[in-house]
């Protein structure tokens, strides 16, 4: 049994790390930390979870693999140490996603291990897989772009992409922020980041274009909802579109638009690809894509990751049915 840690549990996105790991087969969470809960036990943190674990305040480096669910800057401050001690890590911050002049200047800080960017291979699998397949460390992808870089992939020489991009509250984190409270949120959706979403310079180093990204607040606990807008001077060949995604086994494309219900609990990244009617000499595209931004945009995708490293078959505790309705 490979043998886990965790970092930062009670954040959304370890709580439905453990909830995938603990069905899966070849591993066992040996330890997991939360700095608000250290020396609790955390299933009576939450309820849910039926098994024995205590909560600490640090890991200790018996463990196969390690996954940081903290924020970004925390998270290096603190798996620089494991990297350096060739402790395999899947980091779901932007720490080492970006090439560091980009990432001190979106993110306003000072890279704690910027020697360390270099060992991680951005773990888009749809991208990246074989890199990941030899790879010890992984910077688990942003849910934005997740949803956006995936659908984009199999196109070459396409412009003016508009990102439209609706996003559940879940993606915010657990907060006391009063915009977050369910009174502000319920029957409601705000446009947020409009100055430049920290995730649009992140989508541009994965398909090596400018895009435009409109990110959006809805009232949804869970999910991503893009809809992409871009031209293309050639007309695009809809079937090798289709077909460039038969061996991403978590990639479809729908022949109708997906709904975020549809992906919800799933690591699944569901597309649809349209031309609209033509009114220029330009062929202008509209794809629709869903996924749930706790599992294909967090915690899934960073079990996928870890199963092609670890040389398991990539769907392995990942292939359960959407939650519905």
């Amino acid at each position: 049994m490979l043998k886990v840690g965790i970092l930062n549990i009670t954040s959304y996105s370890g709580m439905e790390l453990i909830r995938i790991l603990d069905s899966h087969p070849e591993v066992e969470v040996t330890q997991v930390t939360g700095r608000s809960q250290a020396g609790k036990m955390l299933d009576d943190v939450f309820p849910f979870y039926n098994g024995k674990l205590k909560i600490n305040e640090n890991l200790k480096e018996d463990t196969d693999l390690i996954f940081s669910a903290l924020p970004h800057k925390a998270s290096a401050e603190i798996i620089g140490q494991y990297v350096n001690n060739d402790i395999p890590v899947i980091d779901f911050s932007a720490d080492f996603r970006l090439p560091l002049d980009i990432y001190e200047k979106i993110y306003d800080v000072k890279h704690p291990y910027p020697s360390l960017i270099d060992k991680f291979i951005y773990g888009l699998p749809e991208k990246n897989k074989e890199k990941i397949k030899i790879s010890k460390f992984v910077a688990n992808p942003g849910c934005f772009p997740t949803c956006a870089t995936i659908p984009l992939l199999p196109l070459n020489n396409i412009t003016n992409i508009i990102i439209d991009a609706k996003t559940g509250i879940s993606g915010a984190g657990r907060s006391q922020n009063i915009n977050h409270s369910f009174s502000e949120i319920s029957d409601n959706i705000s446009a947020y980041s409009i100055e430049g979403h920290r995730h649009e310079p992140e989508i541009e180093n994965n398909i090596n274009n400018n895009v435009y990204l409109t990110t959006q607040l809805s009232s949804i606990t869970r999910g991503i909802f893009s809809s992409i807008y871009f031209q293309s001077q050639d007309e695009i060949d809809l079937e090798k579109y289709k077909n460039y995604f038969n061996d991403t086994p978590f990639v479809n494309v729908c022949s109708d638009p997906p709904k975020v219900k549809e992906v919800r609990g799933t690591n699944n990244c569901n597309i649809f690809i349209q031309k609209l009617p033509k009114k220029s000499s330009i062929n202008n595209y509209r794809i629709i894509s869903v996924i749930d931004n706790l599992v294909k945009g967090a915690a899934g995708q960073a079990v996928q990751n870890m199963n092609i490293m670890f040389n398991f078959e990539e769907t392995l505790g990942l292939n359960n049915m959407a939650l519905y309705p």
